[in-house]
């Protein structure tokens, strides 16, 4: 077991082994945030060069959360496509897993996309299949609060409906992953005894290291690792600690989920937001979904997506083998998507 009761910070010839390890394996950030519902801005797109200079692969962005609905969505998916398919010398549409090996073998970033709420569908379950062709890989259920299909983790939560019960089936028909972060507790339980897929937490952190309604429980982990799916570990200070990301941090909730299930179930998923003013000014203006008193400040802390060395470091000094850390990189993910 490995010992990460000691504070460690990496040194150079450490860093490196952790950059030469990287640069074996695939590395796979499912979630990221780049700005959404602005469809004819795309002045941040460039900055998903970040992402190939920290040694990462493939990531999956978000086209829309909440309250947005079916338009914002296809809009934003839309706008994100034309710009990465303008460039196929940086950039791969995730479409198949071999689209991984591709993009790693030629120095592309592979890119999918991901939805934070069914809010995306509306009443039209039929509206799923337009996306998964599109590239989405997965949909959360409810954003922080309840809509048609379930309820959110920041309100009474009546659990899983009808109409929830028919999306989560069709998305399994699909091969869209089911993700339960930002679902209420009493939806997410209804689901896990449901699936017959895996069924994925993409960003949700264990609420053993840090209480807060949007981590999970030790029960929820375990209960998602026996559906063969992966808890993605969050980047966001609010669910790290009290508004605070360090490498470090970040780290002993990877170690947590892993003691807990095994290293076959975690995964990576900063949920890094790029468009940082954009993000701060939503916070404040969107407070029935970000509460201040849930712990939702501003400036916010977020884990960069360059910080991912210093995670794989640290890990490797509290005994991580190569294969462990290979699982959580990306290979627990392509295992998913195969």
């Amino acid at each position: 077991m490995p010992d990460s009761t000691q504070h460690f910070e990496p040194n150079a010839t450490e860093l490196d082994a952790a950059r030469a390890l990287m640069a074996r394996h695939l590395v796979w950030d499912n979630h990221g945030c780049m700005p959404v519902a602005r469809p004819h801005d795309t002045s941040f797109l460039p900055q998903l060069q970040r992402y190939r200079e920290a040694g990462v692969n493939a990531v999956t962005l978000n086209i829309g959360f909440g309250d947005q609905g079916v338009e914002d969505h296809l809009r934003t998916i839309a706008s994100f496509r034309r710009w990465l398919l303008d460039r196929p010398d940086q950039y791969l549409l995730l479409s198949k897993p071999e689209d991984l090996t591709v993009a790693r073998a030629t120095g592309r970033l592979a890119v999918g996309f991901d939805i934070e709420g069914s809010n995306a569908i509306g009443d039209q379950i039929s509206l799923l299949e337009t996306y998964q062709k599109l590239g989405v890989r997965w949909m959360l259920l409810a954003y922080n609060i309840g809509n048609r299909v379930g309820g959110g983790c920041q309100q009474e939560d009546a659990g899983l409906t009808s109409f929830g019960r028919d999306v989560v089936r069709e998305m399994e028909r699909l091969g869209l992953w089911v993700c339960l972060s930002h679902t209420g507790h009493r939806t997410a339980r209804d689901v896990l005894a449901m699936a017959q897929r895996p069924v994925i937490f993409s960003h949700s952190n264990p609420s053993a290291l840090r209480l807060h309604p949007r981590n999970i429980p030790d029960e929820l982990i375990r209960a998602c690792a026996q559906t063969g799916g992966v808890v993605g570990i969050n980047g966001f200070g609010a669910f790290l600690g009290n508004n605070v990301a360090t490498p470090e941090l970040y780290a002993r909730h990877v170690d947590h989920v892993v003691q807990l299930v095994g290293p076959s179930h975690v995964s990576l998923a900063l949920d890094h937001v790029f468009d940082v003013d954009e993000m701060n000014a939503g916070l404040a203006a969107m407070a029935h979904m970000f509460p201040p008193e849930l712990g939702y400040q501003t400036p916010v802390a977020m884990l960069e997506p360059e910080q991912l060395t210093e995670v794989v470091a640290i890990l490797q000094s509290w005994g991580y083998d190569e294969e462990s850390l290979a699982l959580l990189l990306g290979g627990n993910l392509l295992r998913l998507f195969t």
